[in-house]
């Protein structure tokens, strides 16, 4: 039963007309799934909608779809000088890297810079090269890598901090496009079930728009629907200079007066890179086409010691670290800060966790659970693909080749779990999700469980992490991530229920409506939400 926005009693059916009155809506789910509304544990929800409204690759199947879809947009907005968005994706293009001649060959006139799905690349054209000043004597950046033609020339794509060199001459996003693409990836993550999350980059950085002030704006109008946890981003340039800073933007968040609905607590940390491109900071060195190692361990953006250092201060301060960490290097060195915070200001309650773990060394999953570390997952992404298998697993070092996403292991030393999606990079939808944790194989697919059986989660398990795990990441769990007594109402209704059907088919259930402080605010147009 709901009152108020919160959820007043669970009774049993056979009770139920004992607490009916005259003004009683009851909601029948014939059968139906009722889970707590899903919470993301690592979105980039202003990026994402602002992406949608701008020159989108996200549908795009294949390379020539990618570039007819450009053609179309710089036909369609023959008045945008500088034409960006994203969603293009790696395992289209050989090596993962487009060329420029490719744009050009459709946009030959004005500059075009788009993100990759995953926002760790970057495909422009001749045009932005020449807006940027970049050329073959350009040198990479200490924390990048410039793609380059036979004789040195930029050849369409650029790596982590390289795709500053570009980005940096575009023109800023409006907060009237970064309000409308909030607004847009709002209705989109609240048709999935989604009544919450973790946005893993308040801050600019990555080529993604500060979303704070867009944030601001949608809480002044009151259209903040959902309860977002911020994190702020730790600029790898900087150092503890920042801290200050991160202090006064808490504040500035707390006097909203609305903890339950936005915050700043939480600082964004990004360890490393991407294992496409060969960012990912690993233990053992990449291999080569061939199979012979190199001499290339990935990146570490922030050295070891100094990331313990930050760590430890952040803690001191109150903020919950939240670290993009994807190879086991990261991973390793993201632990032994979380440690180091741990000996030098003793137990706290700030549940770091650390978010994307493709690659976990057996001896660092038994760690989570000593440090209380939380695992932050990317489901969607545990399973045989072509960019894992074409631009990934050939080139990772052998100690690497059955450690993806080692899910069940960390479970199995009693690691705490969230889930999340990185969406834009990839579907923000749980349910599409839980079918990759449970199943380890795409949809239909007959390739081999990624990692084998033993990386499996059950239904339950990792549900669970997309509800009361995030909850508790975000600080939420006396009041969201359960259905319970006192809890706000914020609900999903999922059908057909996906414990009623066999594993392989969990992904054809769907969201048919979702709840927020005991209101609808989506229904979907073939299930109408029935009731008397």
């Amino acid at each position: 039963m709901v009152n108020d926005g919160r959820i007043s009693a669970i009774v049993p059916e056979a009770e139920l007309a004992l607490h009916l009155g005259s003004e009683t809506n009851v909601v029948e789910l014939d059968g139906a799934l009722l889970v707590p509304g899903f919470q993301d544990s690592h979105i980039h929800p202003t990026g994402g909608g602002t992406e949608l409204l701008q020159c989108n690759l996200s549908e795009a199947e294949t390379a020539e779809e990618a570039t007819a879809a450009i053609a179309a947009y710089a036909a369609a907005n023959p008045g945008v000088a500088w034409i960006q968005g994203g969603g293009w994706s790696m395992d289209h293009y050989e090596g993962g890297a487009p060329l420029a001649a490719l744009i050009d060959a459709v946009v030959p006139d004005r500059p075009v810079s788009l993100a990759s799905r995953d926002h760790h690349s970057m495909w422009v054209n001749s045009a932005a090269f020449r807006a940027a000043g970049m050329d073959a004597n350009t040198p990479d950046p200490s924390d990048g890598r410039i793609e380059r033609l036979a004789d040195g020339t930029p050849a369409g794509t650029l790596h982590e901090g390289a795709m500053a060199l570009v980005q940096k001459h575009a023109p800023a996003a409006t907060l009237d496009l970064l309000v409308a693409g909030l607004s847009r990836a709002q209705e989109e993550l609240i048709a999935q079930g989604i009544t919450g999350w973790q946005d893993a980059m308040v801050g600019a950085g990555s080529g993604i728009p500060d979303p704070k002030d867009a944030y601001y704006r949608l809480i002044a109008e009151g259209n903040l629907k959902v309860r977002v946890r911020g994190a702020q981003w730790w600029k790898r340039d900087q150092g503890l200079e920042q801290v200050d800073a991160m202090i006064e933007a808490r504040a500035e968040a707390e006097a909203l007066g609305i903890p339950e609905r936005f915050n700043l607590s939480t600082v964004k940390i990004m360890v490393d890179g991407i294992a496409e491109n060969f960012t990912a900071s690993m233990i053992d060195s990449y291999r080569d086409k061939c199979g012979h190692s190199t001499e290339n361990n990935g990146l570490s953006f922030i050295s070891a010691e100094d990331l313990a250092i930050y760590v430890t201060a952040l803690d001191a301060a109150g903020f919950q670290c939240h670290f993009h960490a994807l190879g086991d290097r990261a991973v390793r060195d993201a632990l032994d800060a979380i440690e180091a915070a741990r000996k030098a200001n003793g137990p706290s309650t700030l549940r770091h966790h650390l978010a994307h773990l493709q690659v976990v060394s057996a001896e660092d999953a038994a760690r989570f659970a000593e440090l209380d570390a939380v695992a932050n997952l990317q489901p969607l992404w545990a399973c045989h693909e072509d960019q894992l298998d074409r631009l990934t697993l050939p080139f990772m070092p052998e100690s690497a080749q059955d450690r993806q996403y080692p899910f069940g292991d960390l479970v199995n030393h009693g690691a705490k779990l969230a889930a999340g999606s990185d969406w834009p990079v990839s579907s923000a939808d749980p349910i599409a999700g839980s079918h990759i944790a449970v199943n380890r194989v795409v949809p239909e697919g007959g390739s081999r469980p990624l990692g084998g059986e033993k990386q499996r989660l059950d239904l339950a398990t990792i549900l669970a992490a997309y509800t009361s795990g995030t909850a508790y990441v975000n600080h939420r769990d006396e009041t969201t991530g359960s259905i319970a007594p006192g809890y706000f109402a914020d609900l999903a209704v999922v059908s057909p229920n996906p414990f009623d059907v066999p594993a392989e088919e969990i992904f054809r259930s769907r969201v048919i409506s979702t709840w927020i402080d005991g209101k609808c605010v989506y229904a979907a147009a073939d299930v109408p939400v029935s009731s008397k």
